[in-house]
């Protein structure tokens, strides 16, 4: 097997797929190549001509082209149809298709729990909020709720799922088994001091899931830490949506224990 991979988005900025996907490349003696490959807009149908006839063996997506890059795509999968979005594309014979690996990777740090939550809260409304709200209903679920600082946002991805929205001033009167920030509060840089929760407002026994993998150990998993709940960092997320794509492409799977220790390396540096 050789071939080109990669990652479209723009900005593109520092992104850890070529080191995930290169190294599994290496492990497994893939004659492979990912690079990264800063995409505007008004580039992307040139783009997509070029990964059919090169061909291209498999994208990674990246905002902003995760629905825009929709049209261009001969199948998609029901669950990348259901969250409306496509972080990856793939080959099935001459066919290109459009899957949505950040469910995969939402939802696989969760099927490793002995007992799973019977409801969680998703914060924020964006792409990453869709792909949690898709994987937790996927688990069966049963109270799933959204909740987010613009409420028209929120509203119309409750409506979406047919799930409840919660007033971002009242989301801490709830009391959900799982709490999920898809919000960029907590993330390095300007918003690395914020959180989306009050530490002395965790529920007993909670799960508290950031999606923001940098930094690590978050404002908002530490404080969920300190309440006693149960925590898991965003590169799990990270992590297992990357192993779920290098498996579309090469059917093959990376050694998940040697990806995470790549991966934290790579955010110790």
């Amino acid at each position: 097997m050789s071939g080109k991979y990669g990652i479209i988005g723009w900005p593109l900025g520092h992104t850890m797929s070529p080191t995930l996907h290169n190294w599994g490349f290496e492990q497994l003696g893939l004659d492979g190549q990912y690079n990264a490959y800063p995409l505007e807009p008004e580039k992307l149908a040139a783009f997509m001509e070029q990964v059919r006839t090169e061909p291209i063996k498999g994208m990674s997506v990246t905002i902003p082209h995760k629905q825009t890059v929709m049209p261009h795509l001969d199948r998609i999968t029901d669950r990348a149809k259901a969250v409306g979005a496509v972080n990856t594309l793939y080959w099935d014979g001459d066919m290109l298709c459009g899957e949505n690996t950040d469910v995969i990777g939402v939802i696989a740090p969760l099927k490793k729990l002995t007992t799973m939550p019977e409801s969680a809260m998703v914060l924020g409304a964006g792409g990453a909020a869709r792909a949690a709200v898709a994987g937790f209903l996927e688990l069966g679920i049963k109270d799933v709720s959204i909740t987010n600082r613009t409420l028209s946002k929120a509203e119309e991805l409750a409506n979406d799922f047919g799930i409840r929205c919660v007033a971002w001033e009242e989301r801490m009167n709830e009391a959900p088994g799982l709490i999920c920030n898809t919000t960029p509060l907590g993330m390095s840089g300007d918003m690395a001091s914020l959180t989306p929760w009050d530490a002395d407002r965790f529920p007993a026994g909670c799960i508290a899931y950031d999606i923001v993998y940098n930094p690590l150990d978050t404002r908002f998993l530490r404080e969920a830490t300190d309440a006693g709940c149960v925590t898991i960092s965003g590169l799990e997320m990270f992590l297992h949506q990357g192993l779920a794509q290098f498996r579309l492409w090469t059917g093959r799977d990376m050694d998940e224990d040697g990806a995470r220790k790549l991966l934290l390396k790579a955010l110790a540096s």
